[in-house]
């Protein structure tokens, strides 16, 4: 008998915490939201996580989403994770992993990125066959770095998995991935659309080790299993997608795809900043990840390291709150604290200059937030270039920035973004995209349809619009001058 109110559960699993949205499959009313915190481990560049931990977050989320909302177990048709990207987990034959969970901001793995990307012939190598250069942050990097520092664990590993194919296999018993978080790893071509094999082989993994791959985040790979459905308290008969990385559900979540819209921007402030959009342009730039989306179409991205947890570490260090800043008054602040990533300097620490007797502590940290933002927009421009697209032409230029993540809900952050942009922002009345991403995921998967047009007809991406400010050229080129002569001073750890 089909269900009377049907709702799906949407999971985003992210770096520091799991968040299970339940969702209204029909109108995409956001019912509940469960969470659970995670713990991240490491000093020196290493960030580390269990992955068995995400599982307990998992189950600890869902269970409260569904308390909190009052929905009837038998009322859920879809389940679908979205993850944070990157993630290396290994797995034992019975599925147990081996080690703790190396994340996307670890950056030991910088040296292996390094020789990876020589190995090959150069970035056009890696730009051609996998769509993104090695970096640090990158799966194959990780790989990498674990059979040269722990080869017996490698040597050991049954499996090989991204954190949201870990969850989802453990929910459908199924190895699954999709295209989107598939595309983080540099061992997956966004040219054939399959894993490479001869990347394969640079990287002694073999394909067995792999999930497969779905055509689709929402593509419906399995049901609940007996173990899982006990844990979750829900019926054996949910629907189980493939789910996707954070920022692929992120896109879905906002309607931008071939259902909804293509060449949208989005600037996202969280613990990393990231740039994206939807496009049917497979983009090759050494600067940008060249993802593919959870829908079919291409998720090009770059990433900074250092965004809403470095300016908060200067808000600490100078005893001010968060809202405090003013704007720098010539000073220049690169808050690398994490070394970074786009631009790639994994050995980078954080930069201050142009101090002076007059400058007030509120600078310093406005400071911060331009450098911040700076780092992103950036990257947005070098996004913008690669989707064949002038940044300066007005009719880019002036297209609205979505911006999302925590960091849209601070005044200085969005102050920030439009002075330096000088471009018109939508931010998103909903905070919870990635879950709610995920849900339309799940929904897909239970039968709805697409879930990039199921999305934008839930409106889960509409907003309040601000206007653009004038733009501030003369901080922008200030920022500018001090980041591309910076190179020595960036690097105290290097060589």
């Amino acid at each position: 008998m089909p269900v009377q109110n049907p709702v799906v559960i949407g999971v985003d699993s992210s770096t520091q915490s799991t968040k299970a949205a339940v969702v209204d499959s029909v109108t995409g009313a956001l019912l509940a939201v469960g969470r659970a915190p995670h713990t991240v481990t490491g000093t020196d560049g290493a960030r580390e996580s269990d992955p068995e931990q995400w599982w307990s977050a998992l189950r600890e989320a869902v269970g409260r989403g569904l308390k909190e909302s009052g929905v009837p177990a038998g009322d859920v048709v879809g389940i679908a994770v979205a993850g944070q990207q990157h993630g290396l987990v290994v797995l034992d034959a019975a599925g147990n992993p081996l080690r703790a969970a190396l994340l996307w901001n670890d950056t030991r793995s910088a040296p292996q990125a390094a020789a990876l990307t020589e190995a090959l012939g150069g970035p056009g190598a890696w730009l051609e066959r996998a769509g993104s250069v090695p970096v640090a942050a990158m799966t194959a990097a990780k790989w990498e770095w674990l059979r040269a520092r722990e080869p017996a664990t490698a040597a050991a590993a049954a499996g090989v998995r991204l954190p949201h194919d870990f969850l989802t296999e453990r929910l459908a018993g199924v190895a699954a991935t999709d295209p989107g978080d598939a595309s983080g790893t540099c061992w997956y071509s966004t040219a054939d659309h399959a894993y490479d094999p001869g990347l394969l082989d640079l990287l002694g993994l073999d394909p067995a080790l792999l999930p497969t791959v779905a055509p689709t985040g929402a593509t419906r790979v399995g049901t609940l299993t007996p173990a899982a459905a006990h844990a979750l308290g829900l019926p054996e008969s949910v629907a189980v997608a493939a789910g996707t990385g954070d920022n692929m559900a992120a896109a879905v979540g906002l309607g931008l795809g071939e259902g909804g819209l293509l060449d949208h921007p989005v600037v996202s402030l969280g613990t990393s900043g990231t740039v994206f959009a939807a496009t049917r342009t497979r983009p090759a730039a050494p600067s940008l990840a060249g993802f593919a989306a959870a829908d079919g179409t291409y998720l090009p991205l770059g990433c900074t390291l250092n965004c809403t947890q470095a300016v908060d570490r200067f808000a600490r260090l100078l005893g001010l709150d968060r809202e405090d800043a003013v704007p720098g008054d010539g000073v220049v602040v690169l808050p690398y604290l994490d070394g970074e990533r786009t631009p790639d300097l994994p050995h980078a620490t954080g930069l201050l200059t142009g101090l002076r007797h007059t400058t007030a502590p509120g600078a310093i940290l406005g400071a911060a937030y331009e450098g911040a933002a700076f780092t992103v927009l950036r990257a947005l421009d070098e996004l913008l270039t690669a989707c064949g697209q002038d940044p300066a032409d007005p009719a880019v230029a002036d297209r609205p920035l979505r911006l999302v993540g925590g960091g849209a809900r601070g005044r200085v952050w969005r102050d920030t973004v439009r002075r330096l942009s000088g471009r018109p922002l939508v931010v998103p009345a909903e905070t919870e995209l990635v879950a709610l991403g995920a849900a339309a995921l799940a929904a897909g998967a239970a039968g709805g349809g697409d879930p990039v047009a199921l999305a934008d007809a839930w409106g889960t991406g509409r907003g309040s619009v601000l206007p653009a400010l004038p733009r501030d050229l003369g901080t922008w080129d200030r920022i500018a001058a001090v980041l591309d002569g910076a190179g020595p001073f960036m690097r105290p750890s290097a060589g």
